[in-house]
């Protein structure tokens, strides 16, 4: 059976997440507290080690099965002319992540990530979202099943990344419908449109607000109403890993897009995630605030694909490096205080 066989399904899901492992957090602040070092000197690698402290469930986390999956996926709102590149530049990519010579393949290789790749329903693209739902209540739901059976139980780390032609639309409109604001708030340039091309991308979001103003705000309507496959697919990983306590490291503008309108609906959707960069993309550090998670990463990066959060992936290996390799107090022979 579909992990998310129904709306009930889906909405239970959010409606009932687990919350970290106090206990285990608890003791890794211990293990913090005898480490040979003045406390708090290590930052926010501390902080990150007790995260994943708290959400794997033990003292002394690790990262030994962690995954990076690309949902792909295709928009038919860029019939509107939304974006600089045409949709059958999704399918090129797929076929360069799965030959192995994207960013995100490099990227991984140098984290230590498994990667694997979702490409769904490429051939039929979503609705234009202008003048209907973008997708009926059956294909949101497979979508978010797809997003779901990427996740199981043991892994360390999910890293959940995109490709979709058109997606920023779709991201800077649930933003706008699930947030509020303008959409001029949300736009930008995505993959390079000039001034004009993000005045229609402005255009066509207003439009498809207008249209969908009276539908349902839930989570799930919104969704289906104004996402992409991807987009749902990456909802549907990230509120299973909730479930199965994986904890989250998110990528950029659409990754985040992807969970804002649950967010809306339930803010602790977030509390099993980091952020792992801050994009260019100018929505991107709106919906972060929003969030409330401060970025591990800013270097001007606006790939997608997962990449900003592989880059930092290190930072979490790290992390988990000093927390459990250095030596406590007791252990080097080193007078306490120091």
């Amino acid at each position: 059976m579909s992990t998310f066989s129904s709306v009930d399904a889906f909405d239970a899901a959010i409606a009932d997440m687990p919350a970290p492992d106090e206990t285990a957090m608890a003791s890794a602040r211990n293990r913090q507290s005898q480490l040979t070092k003045p406390p708090g000197s290590l930052g926010r690698l501390e902080e990150i080690a007790i995260f994943m402290a708290g959400w794997q469930g033990h003292e002394r986390p690790r990262l030994e099965r962690g995954r990076a999956v690309v949902f792909a996926g295709n928009h038919g709102v860029t019939a509107r002319g939304v974006s600089a590149f045409p949709p059958e530049v999704t399918h090129q990519m797929v076929a360069n992540f799965e030959a192995g010579g994207a960013a995100i393949n490099a990227l991984c290789a140098a984290a230590g990530l498994d990667l694997q790749v979702l490409a769904l329903e490429l051939d039929r693209p979503t609705a234009d979202f202008t003048s209907a739902p973008a997708m009926t209540e059956s294909e949101c739901l497979a979508a978010l099943s797809s997003g779901a059976a990427m996740v199981e139980a043991g892994l360390d780390l999910l890293v959940p990344g995109e490709m979709g032609i058109g997606n920023t639309t779709a991201a800077a409109a649930l933003c706008a419908k699930a947030l509020g604001g303008g959409a001029g708030e949300w736009v930008g340039p995505g993959t390079g449109l000039d001034p004009a091309g993000v005045a229609r991308k402005i255009g066509v979001i207003e439009a498809a607000l207008v249209f969908h103003q009276v539908a349902p705000s839930t989570p799930f309507e919104t969704l289906r109403r104004l996402g992409g496959r991807e987009i749902a697919a990456m909802a549907g990983a990230i509120v299973r890993a909730r479930q199965l306590r994986v904890p989250v490291l998110l990528d950029g503008f659409i990754c985040c897009a992807a969970i804002a309108p649950i967010f809306a609906a339930e803010p602790a959707i977030v509390d099993h995630c980091l952020a792992g960069h801050c994009s260019a993309e100018p929505g991107h550090k709106r919906l972060l605030e929003r969030f409330g998670l401060a970025p591990l990463l800013t270097l001007g990066m606006r790939l997608g694909e997962g990449s900003g959060a592989a880059v930092a992936a290190q930072i979490v290996r790290s992390a988990l490096a000093a927390h459990n390799q250095m030596a406590t107090f007791a252990e080097a022979g080193v007078a306490a205080g120091v």
